[in-house]
């Protein structure tokens, strides 16, 4: 059984960064490729980013694209989302997830086995 722990939400003014972080405890952290999915009020949680196991690979939603990195380091069994050029649009609960499976829709909610408990993101315009 893998828990992840989110942290480093908050309020920031439009046009400012934030970075979460996301540990993982339980599990082996490099059996799972990571990923980043939001949900904000009144609407369906949405694909954000991804990184594969070793981290080589990543993929991002197009609405984050050129402003949203994700990271992970194995040693620390985390993974990071560095959010850069905020929105006021971004404003969303931000969750991490893990998954077991390759091979498989890393933006599909239903391919991922653990999920942390949230971390508010609020910006200000």
């Amino acid at each position: 059984q893998v828990q992840l722990v989110e942290s480093g939400g908050g309020l920031v003014q439009a046009g400012g960064s934030l970075r979460l972080s996301c540990q993982a405890s339980g599990g082996t952290f490099s059996l799972y490729a990571m990923a980043w999915f939001r949900q904000a009020p009144g609407k369906e949680r949405e694909f954000v980013a991804t990184i594969s196991r070793s981290g080589a690979i990543t993929s991002y939603a197009d609405s984050v694209k050129g402003r949203f990195t994700i990271s992970r380091d194995n040693a620390k069994n985390t993974v990071y989302l560095q959010m850069n050029s905020l929105k006021p649009e971004d404003t969303a609960v931000y969750y991490c997830a893990a998954r077991f499976r390759v091979g498989v829709s890393a933006s599909s909610r239903s391919e991922y086995d653990y999920w942390g408990q949230g971390t508010q993101v609020t910006v200000s315009s």
